[in-house]
């Protein structure tokens, strides 16, 4: 579909609008407008990424790998979920006995 034939349709769609819808759709039509800025755009975060990156092969910090990481969250839910079991259901065990 080109381009004159969308402006077309939505000028048509736009016609048939009350004043609350087009306010809204105004304001979808903004945001695709104000485009935010890529993370990869913004030269500090392109710093520390470089900067990280070095870090890492230089030997100077360890990385984690992924298996690494959901090991320990695994883990850590598992403490965590333990000690809400003994939180709720422990004390009612012992008053039902």
């Amino acid at each position: 579909m080109t381009a004159s034939t969308l402006d077309k349709q939505i000028n048509n769609y736009l016609s048939q609008l009350n004043p609350k819808q087009k306010k809204a759709v105004l304001t979808v039509v903004k945001t695709f407008a104000e485009e935010h800025e890529s993370l990869l755009d913004v030269p500090t975060f392109v710093d520390e990424m470089n900067r990280r990156s070095e870090e890492l092969e230089s030997g100077k910090i360890k990385g984690t790998t992924w298996e690494e990481v959901k090991k320990k969250q695994r883990t850590r839910l598992t403490r965590e979920n333990r000690g809400l079991f003994n939180l709720f259901f422990i004390p009612r065990l012992r008053t039902s006995t």
